[in-house]
């Protein structure tokens, strides 16, 4: 019994799976062909499986294929349709591209996209085709699709460094993993430089120049292993999806986690795609950490969007970034690494030697030391470059960040406190040796590090030294040294002074970004209680996009949906006027529910950044940014800050809008209340007096003499109105009665056909000048309903149907047994419904086309599908192809109970 416990799925892991099996479901299926280099044949493969298909039946359309002169593959596309290029205009030139709006539009079963990792011409939607795929796998659409193993990008510093080739096509890993199918097309390089030779592959003098270069067997018998290993990884990780969904499980083992520090140093992206390799062959999750020390938060505007390049490509690999802020880069990353159970950290190999390793040794070296469970691998690479540039500091508020002006007004500062410290040392020199002089000195550089930072300090440090020396240490007013053990001294006091200058510049730094983190974070809560109190969605954009524009120094404008999710641009205030908003792109982000325009993959060109506001439920909105620094904006620590605030507005929107739905439904259940009980009672009212005037009329012929002509028509018109009326007062009764859940089904079992009768019979008048087709079949089985009720949904479908259509028009009532179901149609050959309204017509006091001149109040068809609904079945209206009105109902078949036979 333990065993067959332990072996059951765990339920948040099936859960998953489902979810995950539910959103593949709604994809496209993605079909790679993959091969170590061109010429294998991947193409010509792609193709002859396409045909396949369409043999087979399948719709299959040819998006974009490079048959590259290639005849035989050429032959391949006959019969096959082929999707119209795209002409884009790219320096005085027209290209062809692939029309993904066409494809999009046309939506085939199967399109073939050759080239996956092809770059887009400049102006397309998206910079790379892999990009195009993935919109159409969103749409539903199967693609078949080809690519090198040098595309890859985990593999592409590798690939260059056999071949001395640098690909600049890559697409994320991520892409070539998450397909459904990847189909690898090998081919010897004995055979493939054979075909070269014989112009298969290029054309003679480009295929000589080829081998003797990229093509060369060597570099072909290494492309070929590492595409047979990047396949075999694949297939390796089809066998653990398998044996995870089968809930195959060993013994338990923690899984790996590996993390990677980088930094300002060159080789970042070298040490990131070896680590993307490491944790693919180790099956591992991996995260990439950047340390924040407070030597580094001086770097060079250039150093600083290196890490960003760096930390991106990390995340196009697959792997979760950080930013991590210690004083110390070892003991920060270790405590992460705890932190996080990561069992292996990967750094680059430091490439100083002599004294600068001794001062300060390398990374490796200190974590080594420090490590005692976490395993350290060291990755080489290029020369190592130390940040470079001029300083730039963190972005921080405007008013925390000491302006240029500011900056050299320390220098004069530094020089003017050192000539008043030593005129104070004078006046009190009498009084006081020299060493205690050294500490008005000191102090002095203390208040000059901790008010104008690092620089003046330094200045002030050694023109303290100076004025030392000058004034004070004998001989006076000269920088000789007539006693050299002050030589010590003065080495001593530069040292404590530079010491104590850093200190205190590093403080006052730290306290600068402390202040503004605190300000940050006093911001976010102030935003997250204002839109707790916000009631409308009106106040929630005005108070975000105050808080944005505070937080980021950018222009923000939010768009908002309308009822068919088309995003309004209301007018603007004269100040937003200017803003280059792109209402377009926005509509597509929110659409596709992915971040476009500036600093994405997505519309990059754009001048804005658009972020959509995912709420659990759905997309809310999309917000627009226009930074006045980019990096203020895409900064890793402010990239989060940024999706944690788009996820807090779209909370507290998501909020309104069911506080208005909640709002409304209430006032709507209060307004039927009311109406319910008001149409009961003029119900219960209208009824008797309506009864005893068709009573009446019915008694005028009998009450004496035969009745004039005249009179008699009049008789009969009051007593057909009041009887009219009286069917229009049971109706509101019976509409009341349902919506307050007062009906109580009388269930039978019996046949549809004595329903049916009896509701033709009772509308025998007005049905007179119509042609009624009955087509019950014999087999019908019996049905358990309440009889009355049901006589009234035929009586209402039926009279509808006769005040709708002309006179002659035909009626039918049919009924088929679909197994657990039974259906039954009413239908006309008349003028139909009114397009867009099948399902508003069983709303209550809902009329069809032409109101005025037909009699109701348009309850029928509300009474119909309350009536059927409360039988736990479906009603529906549409429209015939041939002409006319079908109104389908649906009730469950049930078991009927057994008929014993009679002899």
């Amino acid at each position: 019994m333990g065993t067959d416990i332990d072996n059951r799925p765990d339920p948040e892991t099936l859960l998953a799976r489902i979810e995950a099996e539910a959103e593949r479901a709604q994809r496209g299926k993605l079909k790679i062909f993959f091969g170590a280099c061109p010429g294998v044949g991947k193409t010509y493969a792609m193709l002859n499986a396409a045909q396949t298909l369409r043999g087979q039946g399948a719709e299959v359309l040819v998006g974009l294929v490079e048959t590259h002169g290639r005849s035989e593959t050429a032959r391949l596309l006959d019969g096959l349709e082929v999707l119209p290029p795209k002409l884009v205009a790219y320096q005085d030139r027209q290209l062809h591209e692939f029309d993904l709006d066409a494809a999009l539009a046309r939506k085939p079963a199967l399109i073939l996209v050759d080239e996956l990792a092809h770059s887009n011409v400049a102006g397309s939607r998206h910079p790379k085709r892999w990009q195009d795929v993935e919109e159409l796998l969103a749409a539903g659409i199967n693609v078949y699709t080809t690519v090198n193993v040098q595309h890859l990008e985990s593999l592409n510093d590798i690939v260059g460094g056999i071949t001395g080739i640098q690909v600049r096509e890559t697409l994320p890993d991520r892409v070539f993993d998450q397909a459904d199918e990847v189909a690898l097309v090998d081919l010897p390089p004995d055979e493939l430089l054979q075909r070269m030779k014989e112009g298969k592959v290029y054309l003679p003098h480009q295929a000589e120049r080829a081998i003797q270069n990229f093509f060369r067997k060597g570099n072909l018998i290494a492309l070929r292993e590492l595409a047979l290993r990047r396949t075999a990884d694949r297939v390796d990780a089809q066998m653990r999806e398998y044996r995870n969904d089968q809930s195959i499980r060993g013994v338990w083992q923690a899984k790996e986690r590996l993390l990677v520090c980088v930094g300002p140093g060159a080789g970042g992206d070298r040490l990131v795609r070896a680590a993307a390799r490491l944790a693919a062959n180790l099956h591992a999750d991996w995260i990439t950490a950047y340390v924040e020390t407070p030597r580094l938060q001086r770097l060079s505007e250039e150093n600083r969007d290196k890490i960003l390049k760096t930390l991106a490509l990390a995340r196009e690999l697959g792997a979760e970034t950080a930013t991590l802020s210690g004083q110390e880069d070892a003991p920060t990353l270790l405590a992460y690494a705890v932190s996080r159970n990561v069992s292996k950290l990967v750094v680059g190999k430091s490439l100083r030697t002599g004294l600068s390793r001794m001062l300060r040794a390398p990374l490796s070296d200190r974590l080594s030391s420090l490590a005692t469970d976490v395993d350290v691998y060291v990755v080489a690479h290029e020369e190592e470059a130390m940040p470079t540039g001029k300083a730039s500091p963190m972005p921080l508020d405007m008013e925390l960040e000491p302006t240029a002006k500011l900056r050299s007004h320390g220098y004069f500062w530094a020089a003017g406190v050192c000539a008043l410290t030593t005129v104070l040392a004078k006046l009190v020199l009498p009084w006081s040796d020299l060493a205690n002089l050294i500490m008005f000195y000191l102090v002095g550089v203390v208040w000059i590090a901790a008010r104008h930072g690092r620089g003046p300090a330094t200045l002030g440090s050694v023109l303290s030294v100076l004025a030392f020396d000058f004034f004070f240490v004998p001989p006076r007013m000269s920088f000789s040294v007539s006693d050299t053990r002050y030589l010590l001294t003065f080495f001593i006091m530069l040292a404590v002074a530079l010491t104590i200058s850093t200190l205190a510049s590093n403080l006052r730094y730290q306290a600068r970004i402390a202040l503004y983190r605190e300000r940050r974070t006093r911001a976010l809560n102030e935003l997250g209680r204002e839109l707790a109190s916000a009631l409308m969605a009106e106040q929630i954009v005005d108070t975000a996009i105050v808080h944005l524009e505070s937080l980021f120094q950018a222009r923000a404008y939010i768009l908002l949906p309308d009822t068919q999710d088309k995003l309004l641009v209301p007018p603007m205030a004269s100040d937003r006027k200017t803003l280059p908003l792109d209402s377009a792109i926005g509509q597509w982000v929110y659409d596709h529910q992915q971040p476009a325009g500036m600093g994405t993959q997505s519309l990059a060109g754009a001048p804005m950044h658009y972020l959509p506001l995912k709420a659990p439920m759905r997309t809310r909105g999309v917000l627009a940014m226009l930074p006045s620094q980019k990096r203020l904006l895409f900064l890793p620590e402010q990239a989060r800050l940024l999706e944690t605030l788009a996820s807090q507005i779209a909370l507290a929107l998501e909020r309104v809008h069911y506080v208005e739905i909640a709002r409304d439904a209430i006032v709507r259940m209060e307004s039927e209340r009311l109406r319910n009980g008001l149409l009961s009672a003029l119900s219960h009212d209208l009824r008797t007096p309506l009864t005893v005037l068709a009573g009446l009329a019915d008694s005028l012929p009998l009450a004496g003499p035969p009745l004039p002509p005249a009179q008699a028509e009049i008789a009969q018109a009051i007593r057909a109105e009041s009887l009219r009326t009286s069917l229009l007062v049971s109706n509101l009764l019976d509409m009341a009665r349902l919506q307050e859940g007062q009906v109580r089904l009388k269930r039978e079992w019996q046949p549809l056909e004595e329903v049916v009768g009896t509701a033709l019979q009772t509308l025998s008048g007005v049905l007179a000048r119509h042609e009624i087709h009955v087509d019950l079949p014999a087999d019908l089985p019996l049905l358990e309903f309440d009889s009355v009720l049901m006589e009234r949904v035929f009586c209402n479908l039926l009279e509808n149907a006769a005040k709708y259509t002309p006179v002659g028009s035909r009626i039918e009532i049919g009924a088929r047994n679909e197994g657990d179901w039974i259906t039954i149609t009413v239908a006309d050959n008349g003028p139909g419904l009114p397009p867009g309204k099948e399902k508003a017509l069983f709303e209550k006091f809902t009329r069809g086309h032409d109101e005025s001149s037909v009699a109701g109040v348009g309850l029928g068809l509300a009474i119909v599908h309350a009536i059927v609904e409360a039988h736990k079945g479906t009603v529906s209206a549409e429209n015939r192809p041939e002409g006319g009105a079908r109104f389908v109902i649906t009730l469950p078949a049930g078991e009927p109970p057994s008929v014993p036979m009679e002899d």
